[in-house]
């Protein structure tokens, strides 16, 4: 008996190939993978804020006074060196001055000062009488006056452009009278 051609075993289907098997779309793939850098920046962010870092803005030295900070509260306080306030002790390293809250030359009242411990000699360039600075640290009461220790001092570059807009400003006001 012969068997027609319809009657004939037919082979296994070959076994799919490895590029047919069902996998991650694309989508998913990329889903994942933002996952993965949101869990990464969140954990990095945590870690961060849990060991004291802040992403707190400065306070003015008016401010500060206003409502003291409780000792040893990390915070960061703006403002002027008090003239003839900077005292470096090489022995010691550190470096001590005096905080207030408007510029020397100004008209405004000096009287309420900061008193500032640096414990480096490293200040930044601009670092003088009468620079504006941020200082980064901590608050410890000294006989009955706050003291400052500072771990950082930033100081501020001043700025050309606005002393020139302060000198034309002058000038066209007195050229309109």
């Amino acid at each position: 008996m012969s068997q027609s051609p319809d009657q004939r075993p037919q082979a296994p289907p070959p076994p799919p190939s490895p590029q047919a098997e069902p996998g991650l779309g694309k989508g998913v793939q990329i889903t994942i993978g933002a996952l993965v850098v949101a869990a990464l920046l969140g954990w990095y962010g945590y870690t961060n804020l849990e060991q004291g870092a802040s992403f707190q803005y400065f306070q003015t030295l008016d401010e500060f006074i206003a409502e003291p900070p409780p000792a040893g509260a990390a915070l960061r306080v703006h403002g002027y060196v008090a003239t003839d306030s900077i005292e470096r002790n090489v022995e010691v390293k550190e470096v001590r001055f005096r905080v207030q809250n408007d510029p020397p030359h100004s008209a405004g009242d000096s009287s309420q000062t900061l008193a500032v411990i640096f414990a480096s000699l490293e200040t930044p360039d601009l670092f003088k009488d009468g620079a504006e600075v941020v200082v980064e640290g901590h608050v410890l009461g000294v006989d009955g006056e706050p003291v400052f220790v500072a771990d950082n001092v930033m100081a501020k570059c001043p700025s050309k452009f606005e002393a020139k807009l302060a000198g034309e400003e002058a000038s066209e006001a007195g050229a309109q009278l």
